[in-house]
Parts: C-alpha cells; structure tokens; sequence
C-alpha cells in the first residue's frame, strides 16, 4: 500500500496531466446543480448536460418541480438510464427541500443525505462544488483508480477510500485530488482498455504491468 506521501504525489502527477480537471456539469444554480448530479448516477455527465437545459427551464425552482408529477418529469430525462426512478427521486428531493428548507439547497451531509436520491457521493459534491466546503467525493473512477494504484486495498469500501484519501491529501486540496482522479480514471486509467504503456504511473500499479507484459 502506498503511504501519504506517495498517494499525494500521484495525485500531483495526475493534476500535471489534467491541470485544469474540475466538475463538467452546467447548472445556473445551487439547485440545478442537484438535480445534474442525482441525474449523473450511471450515467455520463455529457448526456446530464444535455437534456439539462430544457429541464431546468422548464422547472426553475424547487416549488416549480415539487408541484411536478414523476410523469411530468420523465419526458425530459427518458435517454437517461434509471429515468423512472430518478424523474421520482427529482419531484420527492424537491417536495422535500420546499417543506424542509424553504425552498433552498442545505449545506450539510445529514441535510443533504437526508433528500430522496442523495447518498454520500452526491452530498460531497454539492457540498464542495456548490459551498466551497471540504470534501472527497468517491465515485467509480476515483474507486478504480485508488484501487490499481494500491492507495487502498482491493476490496475497500468507498467509505474506506474517501477516509484514506482525506488522510494522504491536505484538506484544501480535496477537490482538486477528487477531479484529477476522475480525469485519470475517465482519460487514462479506464475501466476497459486503459493506457498503460506510457503511463507515469505504471511503476506503481500492478493491473497496469499485466496488461504491459
């Protein structure tokens, strides 16, 4: 297993290569933005920012989609995958912001988590993207990529990764080590047919000396 200083420093060389890695999600307010990211789950964020535009404006408001049947919703979200279940996660993540908290998007992890279609991930995103406030979102890409790079053990959790990774990376830089690792995972280190053989990263990852063997 790496230490903090090597998990660090593959981070760095990670940024090197994606210096300008940071969320792709468009959204013109706090609560768009919750809305991209529930819709993102399994699925990319191009294909979110896609049907975004005609979504939001057709619901600008949190009292505008809680108003909402999942019916009224799906049309918008239909080439999504899981759309039936995220056009309800959608309407009941808004009803519940109106009757919670006003109408505004909570800043905390037990708030946020406490919304229809918001488990840690999402509540880490928003909390970063949306309020400045630290943290380590752990999605698949960042989980592959801590995986094969031995900065935490093959079976971790996610939990177990996003506490790893807080430890090795200094708080401020949280994000910033969230989205180069995606970029990583997303650009170089994919799940199928990764490249490998110019890797900078090679020396440490023993998937990546199989598939250049």
């Amino acid at each position: 297993m790496l230490n903090n200083q090597e998990i660090y420093d593959a981070i760095k060389t990670m940024r090197h290569e994606y210096p300008d890695a940071g969320t792709t999600l468009y959204a013109d307010t706090h609560f768009h933005f919750l809305l991209a990211v529930i819709l993102s789950a399994q699925s990319t964020d191009q294909s979110v920012n896609n049907l975004t535009p005609a979504l939001f404006d057709r619901f600008p408001t949190p009292q505008d989609l809680a108003a909402a049947e999942p019916g009224d919703v799906e049309p918008y979200i239909q080439r999504l995958g899981l759309y039936h279940n995220k056009a309800k996660y959608l309407v009941n993540c808004s009803r519940k912001l109106v009757t919670d908290f006003n109408g505004k998007v909570p800043r905390t992890l037990k708030e946020l988590t406490s919304l229809p279609g918001v488990g840690r991930k999402v509540a880490n995103v928003v909390m970063a993207e949306c309020f400045a406030i630290p943290a380590f979102p752990v999605d698949t890409h960042v989980s592959r990529v801590a995986r094969r790079l031995a900065m935490v053990p093959p079976k971790a959790t996610v939990l177990a990764i996003e506490k790893r990774l807080r430890e090795a990376v200094p708080k401020e830089k949280w994000l910033d080590a969230h989205h180069s690792m995606i970029f990583w995972g997303r650009y170089r280190c994919m799940a199928r047919k990764p490249r490998c053989n110019d890797c900078p990263l090679l020396p440490i990852c023993v998937t990546g000396q199989q598939n250049v063997i």
